[in-house]
């Protein structure tokens, strides 16, 4: 058996840590500019769409996929469990938890990041934890002080007036988040519902200090087997 891991996310990582010694390779997008290590061997870039992802398979012998990309990769998502299914290849997505709000949270779901605009006031100060692949789907909040977290610094201006990039690279305890939040005077926090305790720090200083939150809601899941924590990943592979 030849496992192929689809990476990109701190759950990945621990799974292939776990996973030392067996013949795996993971995958990383090439997102981050230098990711950090992994303990087996590792591919880093796209694979060229379906056809590519195809030969890939073929080529490297794979027998198997485990998709542990972030849960709004659905696209990613969508595309390995349909052809894993087609060839016959044994498919399964690791989908951690989606975050659920606790007392004293301040939360809006949004379907979509264009909808945050319906909830925020002009002049208020927005934080978004949303990543810059999805930047443009913000255009909408100009008059808005707009600040992007990311992990590289941008190689590009940011695509509307009013706003501007912040260069920070996780993990942020929930102490650091609240002394940015405070610092930067933010009123709003837009994020995506990844799921995950690492990540939830900033929702947590966001409860602290009464910010608003507007939650992306996750896509629909699809119709392919999904498994939510680490030990059930590996279970899954050692049943292979």
């Amino acid at each position: 058996m030849t496992l192929l891991i689809l990476g990109g996310t701190g759950e990945a990582r621990e799974i292939a840590d776990r996973l030392q010694g067996h013949d795996a390779v993971i995958s990383l997008a090439g997102a981050t500019r230098t990711p950090a290590a992994q303990a087996l061997p590792t591919r880093i870039g796209g694979f060229g769409g379906a056809d590519g992802f195809r030969d890939y398979l073929r080529d490297a012998g794979i027998t198997a996929v485990l998709d542990a990309t972030h849960p709004f990769a659905h696209r990613i998502t969508s595309r390995t469990a349909t052809l894993c299914q087609a060839l016959g290849v044994p498919y399964v997505q690791f989908l951690r938890p989606a975050w659920m709000p606790e007392a004293g949270d301040r939360w809006i779901e949004i379907a979509c990041e264009t909808e945050a605009a319906d909830h925020i006031p002009h002049g208020a100060v927005v934080f978004l934890g949303t990543g810059r692949q999805t930047l443009d789907r913000f255009t909408n909040l100009k008059g808005r002080d707009v600040i992007c977290r990311q992990i590289d610094p941008p190689d590009k201006p940011f695509p509307f007036a009013g706003g501007r990039f912040l260069v920070g690279r996780p993990p942020f305890s929930v102490a650091d988040e609240e002394a940015l939040f405070a610092a930067l005077g933010v009123q709003y926090l837009v994020v995506k519902n990844a799921g995950g305790v690492a990540s939830r720090t900033k929702l947590t200083a966001a409860r602290h200090l009464g910010i608003q939150v507007l939650m992306v809601a996750r896509p629909a899941r699809g119709d392919w087997p999904v498994v939510d924590t680490v030990d059930a990943a590996l279970a899954w592979v050692n049943a292979l």
